[in-house]
């Protein structure tokens, strides 16, 4: 049972039911498209010409659009509605410690370009410009797209969420960085920016159109690469806390005696898993957990040490095993603590799932408080996929697309 909170809370009005409507609507033929306007009609159980006046208004927003005729048995041929998502855009940009990733998308999701990448400079003001020549660039290089919609971009860090102020991004080494306001101001678009697994945590839960089991409003997304991020949806809702840093398991300690973290302390689950961690594993180094990349691993990747441990490099092979291990032992605190339906895992890390996935299961099955838990959904999330762009284009696209909160 919810709770109405009577300090905080939105009136519903006779808008809000139009409102409610229009967002169902819009995400039935988002999700099963091309529909008619008599399946959806069938689909809310309500009368076609109810339907109908919601359809016109969409239509004449530009939301919808009307496509190909079908068939029928007897009466009026049906014409099919469709998202339109034709001559629309969002920017989706994945800034990392190392690397910035960029793509365009539709308003889907859809990519409609590649991605492309560029290092990331340490002062936030030359990301800045670097992102906003490539922006520029990226739009003239598609001239069919007539509007943009914003640009979404994911940080690997605490997003202050009134202000999309960066608050802390350790591998990054920023504090209190206004990205925001500069980045608005250099490309001219409206911006949102998000922690990078809270934001893969909405992706997931944007494309999981058709969802009969009803893991998309419970659900965690555990992204790897440099750090580690973690995004937590509960029954359909953003698991935030007060100060927008709620899910920091990354940051949650395995050992007070563990190597140092780049959050500054010891032991911490990234510190064990990161990808920084895997390789100094591999190198028989302690992991450096911020700051130059030693020149070794600037040409070494996980890729790279995967496909050693595939071909039977017993050093890359133990690498993995221990992360793989360390991977299992968090898991189960993030689940003892969340009790999520289904947990998806992002990351280079995901290359090697089938190496791993028995020695996490192991691991976590030592830590979890029920058999039940320790047979929770895992689910690999393919690098190949890019989850943290799906997640900047999220950003911009969703929001279009979610119900209004009343009380």
């Amino acid at each position: 049972m919810r709770r109405v909170n009577p300090a905080r809370f939105r009136v519903a009005t006779r808008a809000t039911s139009r409102q409610i409507n229009r967002s169902i609507v819009l995400n039935l033929v988002r999700a099963h498209q091309p529909m008619s306007r008599a399946d959806l009609a069938r689909m809310m159980g309500v009368r076609r010409g109810a339907v109908s006046l919601i359809v016109t208004d969409l239509l004449r927003d530009g939301l919808l659009f009307e496509g190909a005729t079908g068939e029928a048995v007897r009466g009026r041929k049906p014409t099919f509605l469709y998202v339109d998502s034709r001559r629309r855009a969002v920017i989706a940009a994945d800034i990392r410690a190392t690397e910035t990733f960029l793509m365009l998308a539709d308003v889907l999701g859809n990519p409609l370009s590649g991605v492309s990448t560029f290092p990331t400079d340490r002062d936030p003001a030359k990301v800045v410009a670097a992102l906003a020549t490539r922006i520029a660039r990226l739009l003239a290089d598609h001239p069919e797209v007539v509007a943009c919609d914003g640009v979404g971009v994911v940080v690997p860090g605490m997003v202050e969420r009134a202000t999309m102020r960066i608050l802390h991004a350790p591998t990054l080494g920023w504090r209190n960085v206004d990205l925001h306001e500069a980045l608005t101001q250099a490309t001219g678009l409206p911006v949102q920016i998000e922690n990078s697994g809270r934001a893969c945590a909405l992706a997931q839960a944007w494309v999981m159109r058709d969802d009969r089991a009803g893991t998309a409003g419970d659900l965690v997304f555990i992204s790897v690469s440099e750090g580690v991020g973690v995004g937590v949806i509960i029954q359909g809702e953003m698991l935030r806390g007060r100060h927008n840093i709620a899910g920091e398991f990354g940051h949650v300690s395995l050992s007070l005696d563990g190597p140092r973290c780049s959050c500054g302390a010891n032991g911490c689950w990234e510190a064990y898993v990161s990808n920084r961690a895997t390789l100094a594993r591999y190198f028989g180094r302690q992991a450096e957990p911020s700051g130059p990349i030693r020149a070794e691993q600037q040409h070494f990747t996980m890729e790279d040490l995967i496909a050693r441990a595939r071909a039977k490099d017993a050093k890359a092979a133990a690498a993995l095993e221990a992360t793989a291990r360390y991977l299992g032992l968090g898991l189960a605190s993030v689940i003892n603590a969340l009790d999520p339906a289904r947990v998806y895992i992002g990351g280079e890390i995901t290359l090697a799932w089938d190496l791993i996935e028995s020695t996490v299961r192991s691991a976590l099955a030592e830590r979890t408080l029920t058999a039940a838990a320790a047979d929770t959904d895992i689910r690999p999330v393919a690098a190949s996929e890019y989850p943290r762009l799906q997640g900047a284009a999220a950003l911009i696209a969703a929001p279009a697309f979610a119900a209004p909160v009343v009380a």
